[in-house]
């Protein structure tokens, strides 16, 4: 028997914003900054351009940038990937209302990229569609529709072979890079509103080469959140994909090399039929589509891949072992990164002790290090905490979900807690968490 999902506030929401229009985009030199602005609007059902319409405008800011290189590179595709980019931005805007209809006025969309943008929308926003009960498959759920000429180019140039490494201070990427460095590899970092936590780790690294991005969030989006709109989810690392490639063509690199390791594949909960995955956008499906999208309408030559597709969690975790210079200043927490009142990230703690991901890198980590190194990085026994029993059940298979984290399988959360459980036993000490669910 199919579920009968009725969500009363999507319905009013769809009705008074049928329409969303990604109306259009511009760019500007600041100095040495390339400065990105969208213009989306949220259009009600009353006349277009009433002042009930809701606009919002994003901004992104790409720093550093050689001028005499985008001279080369062209505005023709230039303009085809800040407008393909600000199709990715799209679903962080859309979401407060899921209007039925995306118009484009701001670029052009053959049918085949249509139905990869209506596929990443329905797929990547699954955990949003989740959480707020909607039933996205219903037939006139959501239609795209492109209204405008061809703006610009596919880049069909070589790029010169170096990697541009997406770095946000975590195991993941720490691991990735230092591999690359081995090889003898030239890098570039690539940061994403890069905090202070994440540069401490920059530093530590020794790779000079830095492409740094700031992305502004409209505040209209955060005050529509205070008011009760539709919020949730979205697959961030599909956004952080087409920024790196525009990076990678404006500072020509032809490697963009990703962290997503194979145990992003499982998902957490099935809803609707459908298998929800909170890594969708970092699982080797996304990964596969967007090579193809890329090479396609994109850049022709960029080699874009995850350097740890064929490891598991718990075989990066101890890798990093190996490189405990980062264990005074890497982080792998979410729950300490937070959207400010000016739309920009911001970093409370490294390691906020309480969450999924807190939880399950402490259990990776466990029976690789001794007590003083992770008292070193967590700064406190974590499997001590009684009030993360219920989030344990959920990471070994026994809760209703996974949790909504960057987390390893429930068969490699099992067993890391075998490992830890030995460990703990050969110790003689035998924590809360490991205890109660021996």
């Amino acid at each position: 028997m199919k579920l009968q999902i009725i969500n009363y506030k999507l319905q009013e929401l769809r009705k008074k914003y049928p329409r969303f229009v990604y109306k259009s985009f511009e760019y500007k030199f600041s100095k040495n900054d390339l400065e990105i602005f969208f213009h989306f609007v949220l259009g009600s059902s009353a006349e277009r351009g009433r002042i009930s319409d809701i606009h919002f405008k994003p901004k992104i800011i790409i720093k550093n940038i050689d001028k005499k290189r985008l001279h080369k590179i062209g505005d023709s595709v230039l303009n085809n990937l800040i407008f393909n980019l600000g199709l990715m931005e799209i679903p962080s805007y859309w979401k407060a209302t899921c209007s039925p209809e995306i118009e484009i006025p701001a670029g052009f969309l053959y049918p085949e990229q249509i139905k990869w943008w209506k596929n990443l929308i329905i797929d990547g926003m699954g955990q949003f569609f989740y959480e707020n009960k909607i039933d996205w498959q219903k037939k006139d759920f959501l239609q795209i529709i492109s209204v405008s000429k061809k703006i610009g180019d596919n880049y069909e140039k070589q790029l010169k072979n170096r990697y541009l490494v997406p770095f946000a201070g975590g195991r993941d990427s720490i691991v990735t890079l230092e591999s690359l460095k081995k090889q003898k590899k030239e890098i570039s970092l690539f940061t994403v509103n890069s905090v202070e936590k994440i540069q401490k780790t920059v530093k530590i690294s020794g790779i000079k080469k830095q492409i740094i991005v700031q992305r502004i969030i409209d505040k209209k989006l955060l005050e529509l959140n205070k008011k009760g709109y539709l919020n949730g989810h979205t697959p961030f690392t599909a956004l952080l994909s087409f920024i790196s490639v525009i990076c990678a063509v404006i500072f020509d690199y032809k490697n963009i090399a990703f962290s997503n390791e194979k145990s992003a594949n499982e998902g957490n909960v099935k809803y609707l039929g459908k298998i929800i995955n909170h890594q969708w956008a970092k699982s080797s499906y996304f990964e596969k589509k967007f090579k193809i999208y890329c090479k396609k309408f994109l850049a022709k030559n960029i080699n874009y891949f995850s350097y740890l597709r064929k490891y598991s969690e718990l075989e990066i975790s101890k890798m990093l072992t190996n490189y405990q210079q980062y264990f005074s200043v890497f982080s792998s927490c979410n729950a300490g990164m937070r959207i400010n009142s000016q739309g920009t990230l911001r970093a409370k703690e490294r390691w906020c002790g309480n969450c999924p991901k807190c939880l399950f890198v402490y259990m990776s980590l466990y029976p690789y290090l001794k007590e003083k190194d992770l008292i070193k990085i967590f700064g406190k026994d974590i499997f001590v905490n009684k009030s993360l029993l219920p989030t344990m059940k959920g990471l070994l298979g026994q809760g209703s979900i996974k949790p909504f984290e960057c987390v390893g399988t429930k068969k490699e959360s099992k067993k890391a807690f075998q490992f830890c459980l030995e460990k703990a036993k050969k110790l003689g000490k035998v924590p809360f968490l490991l205890t109660k669910l021996r």
